[in-house]
């Protein structure tokens, strides 16, 4: 079946994006049994790519932004009760006051597996995506991702052994302190600094990419 312009375009616009968002997917080393990564040295580089090139676009990130970034990467989009019809107000309203923006690609991996993406919304509706498509993958991974909380732990580890070693500019007796507050806490969703959010006006959807490559209705492979 010919599918409609609107999704082949943004197909093409996806695979225009498979570096930025495959370079750490590259790396992983995957289970035999289930498609997961095996948690090991490559998936510790991974982590730590995504973490310093996060740095290098956005230096004023805060151990909450960091904290964000790990717990989305290994949680998805955690929102509670959301449907379609609150997923696609959100976006519209977002969308509408969108601010200016440090130069962003259309996607940005977060996950050390290359699955789990920011589409940064900026470029993306710049570049014609699909706000279909987009809403679909949104809500599609809040209702079925079901996350990892090993995976979590493991990444803020990786992210300490960073600091610790002062590959990150920030300094690891802050980060531990806050990192150990959030596993006090159950490991919250939490927002971003206030620091942050003046610097880089972030506006994003953290989405599984293969939700978002397939058309809506497409039988999953």
């Amino acid at each position: 079946m010919r599918r409609p312009a609107r999704v082949v375009a943004v197909a093409g616009l996806l695979a225009a994006c498979a570096e930025c968002a495959g370079g750490a997917a590259a790396q992983a080393v995957r289970d035999a049994d289930g498609g997961r990564p095996a948690r090991g040295l490559a998936a510790e580089e991974a982590v730590r790519r995504i973490i310093a090139g996060q740095f290098v676009r956005y230096p004023r990130m805060e151990p909450q932004d960091v904290y964000k970034l790990v717990f989305q990467a290994a949680m998805g989009s955690r929102h509670a009760g959301l449907d379609s019809a609150m997923a696609a107000a959100w976006l519209e309203r977002e969308i509408a006051s969108l601010a200016v923006g440090p130069e962003e690609p259309v996607l940005d991996t977060i996950s050390a597996d290359g699955r789990m993406v920011r589409v940064n919304l900026r470029p993306y509706f710049s570049a014609g995506g699909s706000r279909g498509a987009l809403l679909s993958a949104f809500v599609r991974t809040a209702r079925e991702y079901r996350g990892s909380t090993s995976e979590l732990r493991r990444g803020l580890a990786d992210v300490e052994r960073m600091a610790a070693a002062g590959l990150i500019p920030l300094p690891h007796v802050g980060l531990h302190a806050y990192f150990a507050r959030m596993r006090a806490r159950g490991y919250p969703a939490v927002e971003h600094s206030a620091a942050y959010e003046a610097a880089y006006h972030p506006a994003y959807r953290v989405v599984l990419l293969p939700f978002l490559q397939r058309a809506p209705g497409e039988a999953a492979p």
